[in-house]
């Protein structure tokens, strides 16, 4: 039951990493970039429920308010505004 999550999981991370690469501007990099974070803590949250270790559900929250933040800086910065 988890493999197909998994598969399904690291499909749409390689497909959002091409995204990130060849996106045809910061914008849309910027977009797939916060999806690959998403996807990564989803991957996070799997991992836990396999493992069977609550731990990775903490680093996974962690990892998604920094993973915010950094999303509305960048965005932040593209939109030509500072701090």
């Amino acid at each position: 039951m988890w493999f197909a999550a998994v598969v399904v999981l690291t499909i749409c991370i390689i497909m959002t990493i091409v995204r990130i690469f060849i996106g045809p501007g910061a914008p849309t990099r910027l977009v797939a970039f916060d999806t690959f974070n998403t996807l990564i803590i989803a991957m996070m949250i799997i991992l836990s429920s396999i493992l069977d270790q609550v731990i990775f559900v903490d680093i996974a929250i962690v990892y998604a308010l920094l993973s915010f933040a950094t999303t509305l800086y960048v965005a932040r910065m593209l939109e030509g505004k500072k701090f």
